[in-house]
This record gives C-alpha cells, sequence and structure tokens, in this order.
C-alpha cells in the first residue's frame, strides 16, 4: 500500500512539474507565472479541485508517442473566488507549448459542461502555441468542440477569457465568443494571421505587439475589454471583477454588505453640468458619486471613450452602467460606442442586472465615415439591446437628450421603468440653434433675430418639462438627490417580471 500512495504521489509531482523547471523559468523571465502560479493567485487558497491531472494525449505520429507529458498542456478543475464557485482552465506553455490537441480541448470541455449543469461562471487562461500541428485534423476537431461549447453556455453562465501569452489562428475564436476579453500587456497578443503572413500577403510590415497587442485591442480593435501590466494584477483584478458577476443566468447578482446609505445626499452634484451647454464635463463624476464607495469597474475604458460601460453596485447589489461621455465627442454616439453598450447591455440581460443609464447625447456622429461604415445598422444594435432587455431600467438625463438617440438610450418608450431628468435636461428633436436655423430659415442673415429665436426655442423646448407633461419622464429630480432617488427605483423593481414573445431567438442587426 505504501509503494502505491509513494507512486501515487510521484505521478502527481510529476503531473504539478509540468514541463520542468527549465521551461518554468523561461516563463518567469519572460515575465510570465506558470499555469499553476496563475491558478494560486486567481483562487482562495486550497480552494482548487483538479480535474484530469494525469491526462495524456492519443497521438503517436511524428514521435509523439515518446513525448508524454501529465495533463498534456492544460490545468482543469474548479475552485472559489471569494467563496465563490468557479470553474478554470489554464493552458501551460511550458508542455508542448500550450497547444491544444484532442485530449486538451476534452479536459476544457468537461469543465465547461460541468459548469452549466451547476450554474458557477468559467475563467479561462489561455496562454498556447494554438494547434497541435501533429495531430492534423483531430486538434482542429478540438477546437470545434470548444467553440460549440462556448455558444451553448452563451448567456447560461458568464465565461471570461484571459489571454496571457499567445493566441492565434482558430485559437482566437474561443476567447471572441466569451463575455470578456481580458489581456496582459507586453506578453499577450491574439490575432488570426500573424505577421509573417500579412507581410506576404499584403506587404505590410507590423510586428506582433502591433498587429494584436493588449494596446491594440484596447484601444483601436475593441476586441479586448482590458489591459493590464502584468500577470498579478490581471488576476487579481479578476478576482475583483467576479465579484460583481452572477453565477448563471437564473440567479440575481451577488449583494455585498455597504456602508454607504442608500439615501446619501451629493450636493457636488447640483453644480456638476456646466452653464454653458457646450462645456464638457467628466461623466466619470456623477458615476462615482452615485454608485456605492465610489467603486466602478470600467469595461473598455481606453476603446469607444464617448460611451462608457462597467459594473458597480446599488445598496450592495450588482448593476451595469452604460453613460454617455461628454469630454469625448462630446458624448455623440457613433459605431463604436453603439456596439460597445449594445454588447454590455445584452450581458447584464442575460445575467439579471439592473441598467442604469445616465444620459448626455446630442445625437449621432454625422459624417461619410460613419455612414459608409453602417451607423444605421450599428447605431439599430444599441436601440434593438435596450429595447429587448427585461431586466430593471433606471435612466438619468443629465443634460441633452437630442433626436433618436434620446429614443435610444434606454428612454421611456423603449420600456424604461424609472426615467428621471435632471433639471438641467434638454430634450429635443435637435439643439436649439439647429432647430431655430431650419425653422426660421428667412431669418438666417440676421444674427440678433435667430439669437432671438434659439433663446425663445431654448425656454420652450430645451428643457425636461415637455417630457415630463406627456409622461415620458417620471420626474424631474434634483442632481444631488440622484442616488436616493436611484436606489429607491431600484428596490421598487427588485421583483419585476417582464418576458418577451416567444421566440426560438431573436434576430438583432449584426
Amino acid at each position: 500500500m505504501t509503494d502505491i500512495l509513494r507512486q501515487l504521489e510521484d505521478m502527481r509531482a510529476a503531473a504539478r512539474a509540468g514541463g520542468g523547471a527549465r521551461r518554468i523559468a523561461a516563463q518567469h523571465e519572460k515575465g510570465k507565472l506558470s499555469a499553476r502560479e496563475r491558478l494560486d493567485v486567481l483562487l482562495d487558497p486550497d480552494s482548487f479541485e483538479e480535474y484530469d491531472m494525469f491526462v495524456e494525449h492519443r497521438c503517436a505520429d511524428f514521435g509523439m508517442a515518446q513525448q508524454t507529458v501529465s495533463g498534456d498542456g492544460v490545468v482543469t478543475g474548479w475552485g472559489t473566488i471569494n467563496g465563490r464557485q468557479v470553474f478554470v482552465f489554464s493552458q501551460d506553455f511550458t508542455v508542448f507549448g500550450g497547444s491544444l490537441s484532442e485530449a486538451h480541448a476534452e479536459k476544457i470541455c468537461k469543465v465547461m459542461e460541468q459548469a452549466m449543469k451547476v450554474g458557477a461562471p468559467v475563467i479561462g487562461i489561455n496562454d498556447s502555441g494554438g494547434a497541435r500541428i501533429q495531430e492534423g485534423v483531430a486538434s482542429l476537431a478540438g477546437y470545434a468542440d470548444v467553440f460549440q461549447l462556448n455558444v451553448l453556455a452563451s448567456g447560461v453562465v458568464p465565461q471570461i477569457s484571459l489571454v496571457m501569452g499567445p493566441c492565434a489562428g482558430g485559437a482566437v475564436y474561443s476567447p471572441a465568443m466569451t463575455d470578456f476579453i481580458f489581456m496582459v500587456k507586453d506578453s499577450a497578443y491574439m490575432f488570426v494571421t500573424g505577421p509573417d503572413v500579412v507581410k506576404t500577403v499584403t506587404h505590410e510590415s507590423v510586428t506582433q505587439e502591433e498587429l494584436g497587442g493588449a494596446i491594440t485591442h484596447t484601444t483601436r480593435s475593441g476586441v479586448a475589454d482590458g489591459a493590464f501590466e502584468n500577470d498579478v494584477e490581471a488576476l487579481l483584478q479578476m478576482r475583483r471583477f467576479f465579484d460583481f458577476l452572477p453565477p448563471n443566468n437564473r440567479e440575481k447578482p451577488p449583494v455585498r454588505a455597504t456602508a454607504d446609505a442608500p439615501d446619501r445626499i451629493e450636493p457636488s452634484l447640483d453644480s456638476l453640468v456646466p452653464s454653458n451647454p457646450n462645456k464638457p464635463y467628466d461623466m466619470h463624476e456623477l458615476i462615482e458619486k452615485v454608485v456605492d464607495d465610489g467603486d466602478f469597474f470600467e469595461i473598455q475604458p481606453n476603446y469607444a471613450r464617448n460611451i462608457l460601460v462597467g459594473l458597480a453596485r446599488m445598496e450592495g447589489s450588482t448593476v451595469g452602467i452604460v453613460a454617455n461621455q461628454p469630454m469625448v465627442l462630446a458624448g455623440c454616439l457613433d459605431i463604436a460606442s453603439s456596439t460597445k453598450a449594445a454588447r454590455f447591455v445584452r450581458f447584464c440581460d442575460c445575467y439579471n442586472s439592473p441598467i442604469l443609464t445616465f444620459v448626455d447625447v446630442p445625437g449621432f456622429l454625422p459624417g461619410t465615415a460613419q455612414e459608409f461604415g453602417g451607423i444605421i445598422k450599428h447605431g439599430a444594435k444599441l436601440l434593438y439591446a435596450f429595447a429587448e432587455a427585461t431586466v430593471p431600467k433606471v435612466t438619468v438625463i443629465a443634460r441633452k437628450a437630442y433626436g433618436g438617440a434620446y429614443d435610444v438610450m434606454s428612454s421611456k418608450h423603449l420600456r424604461g421603468d424609472a426615467n428621471y431628468a435632471w433639471p438641467t435636461a434638454e430634450i429635443a428633436v435637435m439643439g436649439p440653434k439647429g432647430a431655430v436655423e431650419i425653422i426660421f430659415r428667412e431669418d438666417r442673415g440676421d444674427e440678433a433675430k435667430i439669437a432671438e429665436r434659439t433663446e425663445e426655442y431654448r425656454r420652450k423646448f430645451a428643457n425636461p418639462f415637455v417630457a415630463a407633461h406627456r409622461g415620458f419622464v417620471d420626474d424631474v429630480i434634483m442632481p444631488s438627490a440622484t442616488r436616493k432617488r436611484v436606489c429607491r427605483a431600484l428596490a421598487m423593481l427588485r421583483n419585476k417580471r417582464l418576458e418577451n414573445p416567444w421566440k426560438k431567438h431573436d434576430n438583432i442587426p449584426l
């Protein structure tokens, strides 16, 4: 018996060693943690229960029969983050470059299937050279099996991808179908075709970092939702982010105790909006002064910065925040911001998270680039997402809400549950000056008359009261009381029940 136990422990030690001390040291030299070290940082101490530690590949070609390593390049199982269950897989670059084999894929599929059965999120740590070439089509089939489960799990349990090394070719499509992608600067990259192929086909010279690094995907492409300086920061921020997430689509988001009073008055908000309607202000200030303890986890902070999205808490419970940002493009909606916000709204609706929307939007961004780029369809994505959502929706119009953009931003007409306006709100078809120049074309040359007409239009229409008279906003509130009113609205909506007509699935304008 003693010999068997010793043999078991030796096998476990070999599996834990991965590709060996030399390859782990090479990871450390690149500033990267090993697959198991990453799980040690991500999960609560002693909470990890590993699956399939002894699984090996089944390939006999190209001398692979003599090259087997227990675990086959991925560590899988489940554990807890701050006491809450999560399923994980962590690709091990020290074993065959983290490449995906048939057995490797089966291990990932097992934890994803188990996660759906028990209703717990999945976090995947990607650090892989791609499909294992020696296995040919078997490795490609393995990728397809993972993709299929990504699709089946979508909207059932939250899926998060942490890209902490290479992720190229077909490998990028699994992260792309998860709910969120976070990357590590300088060590992670994602692209369908690498720099060498790009140079051969298009004659463009580009580095891996320029083509698919964390900065590229969080500022230009919008593929990733956040970038972190190193492995440890990324993993610790994932622990923070995880606390906002519900476990699955049947349960409500977690509630965390807070000492921040729900009826807190914030007098500084009464002077946040400048008297000059063309002067910007930072929407971050409004969000952070309204939510619990100023704690706002922003998603895609460096992409489409004219709109802000992220997770926060009100009275301890998770809410999704969508807000126009007057500091960038005056808060206009454009292609990138519409797509960014639409995806986030749909995530919140999938997982029972109320949506709090702060509005200051002068309209959609004009120009040929936007029109030729399909702003009509892309703008419709956000409209569709808000209209489709059945979770509690609370909207606060801080300043401008012009034209179709007023409708799109979770208006009462899109089944907004509680719609408030500040006294500074301007709800109209367009800005006063533009409206007057259209209505009174004959006075265009007379600056004094135009100014007089503009002021008259502003008094009559550029305010919240026309909408309030019609019931399109439920109340005009003092800015300082925003937190109190929003908390009350969300408490009232806690047991909201609303179902859309039965359908196999919708057909969002992609």
